[in-house]
């Protein structure tokens, strides 16, 4: 007869569906509490993507839910790509493209301080690393740059590139967790709070401002009561264009430098842009992006509970040094930021596009303005495409740091 689990090991809460409608009953009691005076309150000072994000890892770290379950793996293979094509239904692709300069100086810097900011971090604190570690550090950071320049899909290409350690890689994704998870909050935090930032250092709103005017300016023009017949498309786009795209993912060329989930995100948002210039747009006003906005926070709630912080007593050093390489890409970010004097928008889905890609920028984006994740959605499509070649430089500069601190 086999063992039972100790009870602190086992979740309360296990049957994946039962896990899927959990989360759905911790986002439907956050609107709940939003749509009260007080919940207003109180998410006029944290931002509601705050407590969707971080309800779930209380639940998950305190074994009422699971860290790990097959219902968090098929939220992020069917329920974000059907996000990415309704998001991008009705996308005005020429409003998106006058931000202009500042957001793709303020993406490019991103990635840069990610590839400057691991080296800088590791000879900085390589002294607090324990010796066996030994080259692995420099291999697992590596792979970390990665995860950090266009997403997961990214940090499985470079850990292979560097021949990391299957155990060096494991620590690598508790530092991933617990130090861009952070990084995460305090980027929602920043969105509800972006007009005072940006009124500080001056800020040039304008093009932004513009952006989302269009976008609501349409969404009101075409916005009608949703018959079952709206409702019915809508869901069909979604999941059927999410199947198409795996279907033809399976015959796509996959190796070192793209996978199969990286050809559906881009598939999919192909997909929507296309279909952003045909009459099937018109579904926004019917609301496909809120449609599109239910998988994204219930994809947010997932990517929570997924999140295990108490692994980080694990590897403090390693830990440290991502969080000081986070502290330079974020010091770098805001800097540039003041120069320019660009709307802190610019910096969270810059950043977000780069650490998270497709997961993350549309989440940081939507927490700014519904009408702008399309916007991170585009920049997370350009991370994806950097990430590696970015990644492999940024590997090339931890080797040599390793080289002379070694010497």
């Amino acid at each position: 007869m086999p063992t039972a689990l100790p009870l602190a090991t086992t979740p309360m809460i296990s049957e994946p569906m039962a896990v899927t409608a959990f989360l759905l009953g911790i986002l439907g009691v956050l609107f709940a509490v939003a749509a009260h005076p007080r919940g207003r309150r109180l998410f006029k000072f944290v931002p509601f993507l705050v407590f969707a994000y971080f309800v779930p890892t209380l639940f998950s770290n305190s074994g009422v839910i699971p860290l790990e379950s097959p219902a968090y793996g098929f939220i992020k293979s069917w329920f974000l790509p059907a996000s990415l094509l309704l998001l991008t239904l009705s996308v005005d692709i020429p409003a998106v493209m006058r931000l202009g300069l500042p957001a793709l100086l303020l993406f490019a810097t991103a990635t840069l301080s990610i590839v400057i900011g691991g080296p800088l971090a590791y000879l900085a604190l390589h002294g607090i690393l324990p010796a066996e570690l030994g080259e692995e550090a420099w291999k697992g950071l590596a792979a970390l740059s990665g995860s950090w320049i266009g997403g997961t899909a990214n940090m499985l290409v470079i850990g292979n590139q560097v021949g990391v350690a299957d155990s060096t890689f494991q620590l690598m994704i508790v530092v991933d967790v617990a130090v861009a998870n952070v990084w995460m909050a305090v980027l929602l935090w920043f969105a509800g709070r972006d007009r005072q930032l940006d009124e500080r250092i001056g800020a040039d709103r304008s093009s932004l401002e513009a952006c989302r005017r269009q976008v609501e300016n349409y969404q009101a023009e075409v916005s009608r009561p949703a018959t079952l017949a709206d409702l019915m498309r809508i869901v069909a786009l979604a999941i059927c264009g999410t199947a198409l795209a795996r279907a033809l993912a399976q015959y796509l060329p996959t190796g070192e430098f793209i996978t199969g989930f990286t050809w559906i995100v881009l598939i999919v948002t192909a997909m929507g842009v296309g279909l952003s210039f045909t009459p099937l747009r018109h579904l926004e006003g019917a609301g496909a992006s809120k449609m599109g906005s239910v998988f994204l926070y219930l994809l947010v709630a997932s990517i929570g509970a997924h999140a295990d912080f108490l692994k980080i007593k694990d590897a403090p050093a390693l830990v440290l040094i991502g969080a000081l390489w986070m502290a330079i890409h974020a010091g770098v970010l805001l800097l540039v930021r003041r120069l320019i004097r660009a709307p802190i928008f610019f910096v969270a889905v810059g950043s977000k596009a780069n650490i998270g890609g497709a997961a993350s920028a549309p989440i940081v984006a939507a927490a700014f303005h519904p009408a702008l994740s399309p916007v991170g959605i585009l920049l997370a499509v350009v991370g994806y495409v950097v990430g590696t070649p970015a990644g492999i430089a940024c590997a090339w500069l931890l080797r040599l740091a390793h080289g002379l601190v070694a010497s």
